[in-house]
């Protein structure tokens, strides 16, 4: 699969803005089954080996992960404060649980949980996310094995099929427009 066209504007804004360590925070929409949107930040973790799929972490037992199930849909709003640039990622999100059948996918998310942070893996034994907090001692944990995800880790993947690309610099400002139709990338310049 070849890289697509807005990959190179994106990895260029990773680039620029990379001191910023906020720069690797965007928004992730999806929707709930009251048809309402829900919304929240996530930390960029790299692209997929060889794809355009972007990749983040999730726990299984959170909200968000019953959303991805039921409607596999979503949209990442990505601000970049030092080039002021934004990137709107339209597509599909597919959630990598312990038992997924690709082996390779599960590659993938035994590599995310071991670049996790000691920090990082040890949210992931708190408490049940979401649900009514009892006792301080549910999140004085062990550490996680470095080496083997728990089992409600999810590597979390945003496949997406459409990229608005807006430079909020200039006058006028210059946007584009980059679509996926049967795995081929076209890009056309839009009003912004």
């Amino acid at each position: 699969m070849s890289l697509a066209s807005w990959r190179s504007p994106l990895a260029r804004a990773l680039h620029r803005n990379r001191a910023l360590v906020y720069a690797r925070y965007l928004q992730l929409a999806t929707v709930r089954a009251d048809q309402r949107p829900a919304n929240r930040t996530l930390v960029f973790r790299g692209f997929l080996d060889g794809t355009n799929q972007l990749q983040f972490v999730t726990d299984a037992r959170n909200e968000k992960a019953e959303q991805i199930d039921r409607l596999p849909w979503g949209e990442a709003c990505w601000y970049f404060p030092e080039t002021r640039e934004q990137f709107r990622l339209a597509g599909t999100l597919l959630l990598v649980r312990e038992q997924h059948p690709d082996a390779a996918l599960q590659e993938a998310r035994w590599a995310a949980w071991q670049a996790l942070s000691a920090a990082a893996r040890a949210q992931f034994a708190w408490a049940h996310p979401g649900k009514p907090r009892t006792d301080q001692e549910t999140f004085n944990v062990a550490a996680p094995d470095a080496t083997m995800p728990l089992p409600h880790f999810c590597l979390l993947l945003l496949d997406p099929y459409q990229v608005d690309h807006l430079e909020l610099r200039g006058d006028p400002q210059n946007r584009w427009l980059h679509q996926c139709d049967n795995a081929v990338w076209t890009v056309q310049a839009i009003n912004p």
